[in-house]
């Protein structure tokens, strides 16, 4: 239980600096897959397999057999990581050769030299749902303690995909707000209007040609000043 407290508290640790330092929800993915397969007992190989809207994909693979076994998955349309992803819960497979919930993935990832994967669902907020996914090519590779460690990754993972999550929305609203901000004070100095003015008539631009605002607004700011 020390080892297990260690390195909770390592990985809360590499969370933590994560979510100060990374802009980059790929890059944060990337980074805690890596350190999953490095900590985790077993662990040879490693993807994140993201379905947003029923469209599967893999934004991040730790080794090539990984992103093959997401590959067929996407195929195939069935397998461990897809469950996951969807079902709130872990999946593990001991020996792919006996595998017989998939069998049509079993087959395909047993001829690529992957013998056990362990799959644990990453919690994300709104329509996203996406699983941390550990393979190796030795049968049975995923004890108990692996099991319990990958759940305690993926936990740390979810938590640290969120906050880069929520940078990068607050980012992008900081430049919509910016970029109506320029284009009501060009239409302002045009026309001689006030702010409440500009904004108003931005806004029936966007009703009267269907668009959203943001978009007129930089189609205003991209045209420039005008004569």
């Amino acid at each position: 239980m020390t080892e297990l407290a260690d390195f909770g508290a390592q990985m809360t640790r590499i969370a933590g600096e994560m979510r100060k330092e990374s802009d980059d929800t790929e890059a944060a993915l990337r980074a805690m897959t890596k350190f999953a397969v490095d900590a985790v007992p077993g662990a040879e190989y490693a993807t994140v397999t993201l379905v947003t809207k029923n469209v599967i994909e893999t934004p991040v693979m730790v080794g090539d057999l990984g992103g093959e076994a997401d590959r067929l998955q996407r195929e195939l349309g069935e397998g461990p990581c897809l469950r996951a992803a969807v079902g709130v819960s872990t999946i593990c497979i001991d020996d792919m050769r006996e595998e017989s919930r998939w069998p049509s993935f079993a087959s395909s990832a047993s001829a690529l030299g992957i013998r056990s994967m362990a799959c644990f669902y990453l919690y994300i907020d709104g329509d996203d749902s996406a699983a941390l996914n550990l393979h190796s090519t030795e049968a049975h590779a995923f004890g108990d303690e692996a099991l319990l460690l990958g759940e305690l990754f993926a936990a740390h993972a979810a938590t640290a995909f969120g906050a880069v999550k929520e940078k990068e929305q607050l980012r992008a609203a900081l430049g919509t707000r910016d970029i109506i901000g320029q284009a009501k004070g060009m239409i302002m100095e045009r026309y001689g209007l006030d702010a409440a003015e500009a904004f108003a008539l931005l806004a029936r631009l966007s009703q009267d040609t269907n668009t959203k605002l943001v978009d007129v607004a930089a189609q205003i700011v991209e045209a420039g000043p005008g004569d």
